[in-house]
């Protein structure tokens, strides 16, 4: 690699320059490269500009690392109007002009920015963008219908032509079947091959079968009426499992699940069908963004060679949420969405029997179901000083959860693929996970025999099969401390960054292109 990178630098700059601490910096070099594949990323929300969950962080990260390797990566999203000013003063417009819907033609205008040097394509249509929220209107299955068709149109109005539309959820799903319906005759479109990624299985745009012909005009072509409609609404992601080149989602063990009826939620038949043409790849984190050793929400910052420091930390959230100040007590996390995917009814079964038990401390900060909402409060008005409960979501705070605790709970009934326990890991803390989806693919379970594993799991959807993992790693913090600091110290082996969810989507837009 270091010989290839040589020869294609060699006239745009000294090889000596691109050496750094005496070891060749591969991301240095790699973008005066020509790119080995040119990716339009689609998504209806991204970090920073719109997010409301784990999609707008992966489409704010991923097409970022995939410049890194060599990819000439750019994302396609609309221009709502809550987007801050900071950003929109220095976007250009490229273009504007009438995209056909139906019997409307609406406006469009095409603007282009720059952000942490990946190139952005804003589409500007104030009738469907501008409002302050991405989803929750009226109108949100014409608004996507609208944003999947218009960011074709946009594409002959580019500089750039795609090898590679990576789709992302039901917000770009009707863009599959417009490509192939509606475009695939078009010079610029005949190249193009489709990924279509599942985030969130649950939500899948479905609507008024009669949407089908207005405003999607896909009435008039057969195979997309087949193809879309179910027995009482026509289905956006249900069309992007039809027509797409590729589907992916997040964890390998999800993309397994999701055949079976428990986990498919009414398509593990198109699951198993087309498996030849489906995998999962883990999602990534930042490990700029979340990095102990310089965040600053923290009390303290500490890495694996400072470990001790990690102490004050605890130290430091116990006084600021009035728990016992103990630096030697174990201290369990949880930081969730309050819903019962989360496994929290198996958490409610035996969480008495867990705090009067055992010698910990428990942290919750989550919102979500009432019912949730109201047992946490009520557990930590009952064990004053050793459960807090914050009805909330702050980001320091969760950082400050992450780097105080020993421990954190992940006990999901499914998870596609989870973030919480690869942030724990990333500070040095021990996860706690049902074996499920990508909880299963990134947490290797403790064996006692052999000393191994990066945290705890249990298998079955079976409270007392929980409650007994709790005490085996509570045993483990307080009966053989140097055990857990290994089992701490094999966290730090493992790469959950984008880096290597990047380098794995570059080798699937490689086979899918035959280069």
């Amino acid at each position: 690699m270091e010989k290839y990178i040589k020869e294609q630098v060699q006239n745009q700059s000294s090889y000596q320059e691109i050496k750094k601490d005496g070891l060749l910096e591969e991301e240095q070099v790699i973008r005066e490269i020509p790119p080995d594949v040119n990716v339009l990323f689609a998504a209806f929300e991204a970090s920073p500009f719109m997010k409301t969950g784990g999609l707008g962080d992966v489409a704010g990260a991923l097409p970022r690392y995939l410049c890194d390797i060599g990819v000439d990566a750019r994302l396609i999203m609309p221009l709502f109007s809550s987007i801050k000013e900071e950003y929109r003063k220095d976007m250009v417009k490229i273009a504007e002009f009438y995209v056909p819907f139906s019997w409307r033609n609406q406006y469009l205008g095409l603007y282009r920015y720059k952000y942490k040097g990946v190139i952005i394509y804003f589409l500007d249509n104030e009738y469907y963008f501008k409002r302050d929220k991405a989803y929750g209107y009226f109108d949100d299955g014409e608004r996507i219908a609208f944003f999947s068709k218009a960011l074709l149109e946009s594409i002959e109005y580019m500089d750039f032509d795609p090898d590679i539309l990576h789709l992302n959820d039901w917000h770009t799903a009707l863009s599959a079947v417009y490509l192939r319906e509606m475009y695939q005759g078009l010079e610029k479109f005949r190249k193009i091959k489709t990924i279509f990624t599942i985030h969130n299985l649950k939500f899948q745009g479905k609507f008024d079968p009669k949407m089908l012909a207005d405003p999607l005009d896909l009435e008039r072509y057969p195979n997309a009426k087949r193809q879309l409609l179910e027995p009482n609404a026509v289905n956006f992601m249900l069309g992007a499992l039809n027509y797409t080149d590729y589907i992916t989602t997040v964890s390998p063990t999800y993309a397994e699940e999701v055949k079976d009826v428990f986990y498919g939620e009414g398509l593990q038949e198109v699951f198993s069908r087309r498996a030849s043409i489906f995998r999962g790849i883990i999602n990534g984190i930042d490990y700029d963004v979340y990095n102990p050793k310089t965040d600053k929400n923290l009390f303290v910052n500490y890495d694996i060679d400072s470990f001790e420091d990690k102490a004050k930390n605890k130290i430091g959230l116990q006084r600021e949420l009035g728990l016992e100040e103990n630096e030697n007590k174990c201290v369990i996390g949880l930081i969730s969405r309050l819903t019962d995917q989360k496994g929290l009814d198996l958490l409610t079964t035996i969480f008495e029997e867990m705090i009067n038990s055992l010698d910990v401390q428990f942290i919750l900060l989550g919102q979500g179901d009432k019912k949730y909402e109201d047992a946490f409060r009520y557990y930590e008005n009952k064990y004053k000083g050793k459960v807090s409960s914050s009805i909330c979501f702050s980001e320091g705070r969760s950082r400050r959860i992450y780097a105080a605790s020993d421990l954190i709970l992940v006990p999901s009934i499914f998870e596609p693929c989870g973030l919480s326990q690869l942030i724990a890991m990333r500070y040095l803390t021990l996860p706690i996970v049902r074996k499920t989806g990508g909880l299963k693919d990134t947490v290797e379970p403790y064996n006692k025999y052999t000393k191994e594993g990066t945290g705890f799991s249990f298998q079955n959807i079976n409270a007392h099969e929980l409650l007994f993992t709790i005490k085996e790693a509570v045993s483990l913090y307080y009966d053989d401390k140097e055990t857990f600091k290994e089992l701490v110290k094999n966290t730090t082996k493992k790469d959950y960054s984008w880096k290597t969810s990047a380098r794995e989507y570059k080798k699937l837009y490689k086979e899918l292109l035959g280069r």
